[in-house]
Parts: C-alpha cells; sequence; structure tokens
C-alpha cells in the first residue's frame, strides 16, 4: 500500500476531494481492497499520510484550472462524512470562489457517525447526494458492507436518503452491478421510487 497526499485528483471532467481515510464500512468490494488510485490518469496513491488541514485543502484548489471541471465530488478513499464540517467549508468555498455544483458521495452514515440528524447542514452547500444503496435487504446490506453501527445501517441509510432529500437538488441511489442479481435491483428500484430518488446501477471498475 502506496500512501501520499494526494488531496485533489481528476476523474473524468470532475475534481475530487480526497478528504479522509476513515470509514465505519469495510465492504467486501471496495476498490481500496486492492488498488491504490482509482483514476486513470493520476496514479498518485490515495491512501493518505495524514488528514489535509483545510488550509491545505483549499490551497490545492490554485494548481487547477476549474474551468475544466463540471462539478467538484467529495470521495475519496474514506467516507467523506467522517469529515463533515471540513466538507462544508470547503463546499462553502467552492461556491463563493468558483460558483461550481457539488456532490458527495457518501454511505449514509452520517447522522450515526455524528449522533444527530446532519441533513439540514446540507443545504446551499451541496448539490448532489449519491448514496451507497448496495443491497435492498438490511441482513444481506450488512454482510455486503460490514459496517461497524450493525443491522441498524440499512435503515438509517434510508432514513437519511430520505430526510436529506428536502435540502438538496438532487440525490441518488446506487448499486455496484455485480453485487447483486437482476432481481435485487429490481428491489432496489423499488425502494427509490417509493422515496422519490433516482437509481442508477454503477459499474464495478476494478
Amino acid at each position: 500500500m502506496k500512501k501520499g497526499m494526494t488531496i485533489l485528483y481528476k476523474v473524468h471532467n470532475n475534481l475530487y476531494v480526497n478528504l479522509t481515510n476513515r470509514c465505519p464500512y469495510s465492504c467486501t468490494f471496495c476498490l481500496r481492497m486492492n488498488m491504490d488510485t482509482v483514476s486513470a490518469v493520476d496514479q498518485r496513491p490515495l491512501w493518505l499520510e495524514r488528514e489535509p488541514s483545510l488550509e491545505e485543502i483549499i490551497q490545492d484548489f490554485d494548481n487547477y484550472n476549474m474551468d475544466e471541471f463540471n462539478e467538484v465530488v467529495f470521495c475519496g478513499y474514506g467516507e467523506p462524512t467522517e469529515r463533515l464540517d471540513v466538507v462544508f467549508e470547503v463546499a462553502k468555498f467552492v461556491k463563493e470562489k468558483f460558483n461550481k455544483p457539488t456532490r458527495i458521495n457518501t454511505n449514509g452514515m452520517a447522522n450515526l457517525i455524528w449522533n444527530r440528524d446532519t441533513t439540514p447542514e446540507f443545504k446551499g452547500l451541496i448539490n448532489t447526494v449519491s448514496i451507497s444503496l448496495n443491497h435492498p435487504d438490511a441482513k444481506e446490506y450488512q454482510a455486503l458492507v460490514r459496517s461497524k453501527f450493525g443491522e441498524q445501517s440499512h435503515a438509517e441509510m434510508l432514513k437519511f436518503a430520505k430526510n436529506v432529500k428536502q435540502y438538496v437538488d438532487k440525490v441518488v441511489m446506487t448499486t455496484v452491478d455485480t453485487t447483486i442479481t437482476k432481481e435485487q435491483e429490481a428491489e432496489c428500484q423499488k425502494i427509490c421510487d417509493e422515496l422519490g430518488i433516482t437509481y442508477r446501477i454503477r459499474p464495478w471498475e476494478g
């Protein structure tokens, strides 16, 4: 495992923010289990020597031409809501300086991590919340993601999705195409339809 201080990195036409390696999950399909990076154009490791400060993150934006990017995405080799206060500060900076849309890719555990309803705090700072739905069944979900919070995680993730929908422009829930059956994908679609949320099946890129 290589380590470095890769804070911002490019994926396609977006700029990603790598805040932390901490995560309450240990997903069986997680790319970081056998890869040091996910970017085809940037081979710097996403495993961090230490967590970057807010000042370091903001300073790193000077190294990029922001006109090249469609959005700024909070997603690295960890769960970004582990540093939710920093997410919001960086998002505020991105909005004020570059007027770019922001997205966070999350497992939906922010409320359990912080032991409060965090969803109102997303308003005006995050445009899109992408949540890993992973599986329609709570027990199978836990076997897949191995959350430190146990089987309550599935219900809490759905609750987070329902609540945060009130405060952001768009909520998307995703599954990985190689991890569940077509029947289970149909069940996930039903869950998203009931919540009024977009469902997306994403390819596994390992």
